[in-house]
């Protein structure tokens, strides 16, 4: 059974309770090691001085912030972590807004939260009380040297963590260098979309995705391990003439309904 990443208490009221943290999500990403081509070596990364030109033990390293070119302000962990003040072991519920007020935009990783020692009669009591009145709790988190904005809900028999960007973190959208659209879209052009996207439309069910990305850079890997090479990448074809928008809407149109 994995084991908490965090022990603390979530307050509301004069409400505590008692809770553990656990993470949600599993990285199955394929992951690659830095080698030397000549070789197949593993290459190792060192810790170098840049005054002394050396190899400093894990020991001597400090976290600094540099002020100006080449000044750093050191702080130990423990200062760190002092900044936390009582919020170190505490996520204190501001206030309970709903699910559907929240842009998904804020949202950033997922955790479940389990009951704490002696706390499972007060974690009860909460998870019913936001299942029934269908509100998310919104408090915050201060956690890995940071501190989140998190929202807590009920998600079938416990309570999930959700970490939140601020407001400040999001890039506004009115700063980015997009295109402006040469014109405006057509009648006949929204009508036929919107026959597309509910043609398209299904119940949501996450286990009929997976990542085939992941399956076929494996799949590519047990191959070379076998002492096979690829009979051949592929490339992306883009010497293709566009197709017409309102055409591209029909074909998409006819292949639907043949389904």
């Amino acid at each position: 059974m994995p084991r908490s990443i965090w022990n603390g208490t979530i307050t509301f009221g004069l409400t505590a309770v008692p809770i553990k943290v656990h993470s949600a999500t599993e990285d199955h990403s394929v992951h690659f090691h830095q080698v030397h081509a000549k070789d197949g070596a593993r290459i190792k990364q060192h810790r170098i001085c840049t005054k002394e030109g050396k190899e400093v033990p894990y020991k001597e390293v400090a976290k600094g912030y540099e002020l100006r070119g080449g000044e750093y302000v050191l702080l130990s962990q423990e200062e760190i972590d002092a900044a936390a003040g009582e919020r170190m072991h505490l996520i204190e519920l501001e206030e309970f807004v709903r699910a559907e007020e929240i842009d998904p935009v804020f949202y950033e990783r997922n955790y479940y939260l389990g009951a704490g020692d002696d706390g499972q009669d007060a974690y009860r009591v909460l998870h019913d009380a936001l299942q029934r009145s269908d509100r998310v709790g919104i408090g915050r988190w201060a956690f890995h040297n940071r501190e989140y904005l998190v929202a807590i809900r009920a998600h079938a028999e416990v309570l999930a963590l959700h970490t939140m960007n601020f407001a400040d973190e999001l890039v506004d959208v009115g700063d980015l260098d997009l295109p402006r659209p040469r014109r405006a879209p057509g009648k006949r052009e929204i009508e036929m979309a919107g026959k597309l996207v509910e043609s398209l439309h299904k119940k949501f069910s996450p286990e009929d995705f997976h990542d085939s990305y992941r399956e076929r850079v494996q799949q590519l890997i047990e191959a070379k391990g076998r002492g096979e090479e690829p009979e051949g990448l592929s490339q992306v074809d883009e010497t293709g003439d566009e197709m017409d928008l309102t055409a591209a809407l029909e074909a998409s149109l006819g292949n639907g309904s043949k389904r």
